[in-house]
């Protein structure tokens, strides 16, 4: 019984991890900052529909937009000792990029995918990024749906025409198009992106928590399908091993929910560029 069940947990593992795909993330410029203490990892939510069918961004209400961008760009730090820091950056942020002069970051993203949204980071925190991961709205809605919804606690009353999103205050229940839609709305929300970044932690303590459970973990097929439904829409640096994105994973459940999950400090939410409102 013990083979068995370790030959499938292998399984669930091995034939999940072979279904992520690979892209070099790194940034090649050779300017980076020298290696720092600890492992830092750069965790990027992208909104882009390329690999949505048309009945897909209609169940999923994304619109039709081209292009990538982000709307969740996280950095975790695993230090070498201690508990490790889930770093919320605003999409908006205004900040140097390489070859764009001063622009959201989010433009680095849009423009030069991970190598120059990397390199972004790098350069306006002196940290270096040891490794990438990205997922697609498909393989957000996924996992929740294969979770059988996730538990969030909206403190208000949200209507939000834009995101397709009419939620009661109070926990709930949601799935994976309401939950989707409850991390992606900001114009309820008088702090937008602000506000969303708080919204997105806590999206990822409710679902870590509800996919590292016993049951999911211990039982081959249950480990198996919460994989495979992540794994197809998940993006990771060639370089990073299956044990080093866990790790990654790992720590963002250890940080979720305590003083150790931050937003970047903010000076000024409503800066006045020449590309629109942005975040100082």
């Amino acid at each position: 019984v013990v083979a068995l069940w370790l030959a499938g947990t292998v399984w669930a593992v091995v034939d999940s991890w072979n279904k992520v795909e690979r892209t070099d993330a790194m940034p090649t410029w050779g300017d980076r900052p020298a290696d720092t203490a600890g492992r830092n990892y750069l965790l990027v939510g992208s909104d882009s529909r390329e690999n949505l069918s048309a009945e897909d961004r209609n169940r999923l209400r994304t619109g039709g937009g081209a292009g990538r961008r982000t709307g969740t760009i996280m950095l975790v730090h695993v230090p070498v000792l201690g508990a490790p820091s889930l770093i919320s950056i605003p999409r908006d942020s205004y900040v140097p990029i390489r070859g764009m002069g001063e622009n959201k970051i989010n433009a680095a993203y849009n423009t030069g995918g991970a190598p120059l949204l990397i390199d972004t980071v790098e350069q306006n925190t002196g940290l270096r990024i040891d490794g990438y991961a990205e997922i697609g709205f498909g393989g957000f809605t996924n996992v929740v749906e294969s979770l059988g919804g996730v538990e969030l606690c909206p403190k208000q009353d949200i209507q939000d025409d834009k995101a397709h999103l009419d939620v009661k205050k109070g926990c709930q229940e949601m799935d994976g198009v309401t939950a989707l839609a409850y991390v992606r709305a900001r114009y309820f929300d008088p702090r937008g992106d602000l506000g969303r970044v708080e919204r997105q932690r806590e999206f990822l303590k409710a679902i870590s928590s509800k996919a590292l459970t016993p049951a999911n973990v211990l039982l081959p097929w249950r480990l198996h399908s919460v994989g495979s439904a992540v794994t197809p829409n998940l993006t990771v640096d060639e370089h990073d091993s299956m044990l080093e994105i866990g790790m990654a994973l790992n720590a963002v459940r250890r940080a979720s929910g305590g003083d150790r999950q931050v937003t970047v400090p903010v000076s000024d939410s409503t800066l006045r560029t020449e590309h629109g409102w942005a975040v100082k």
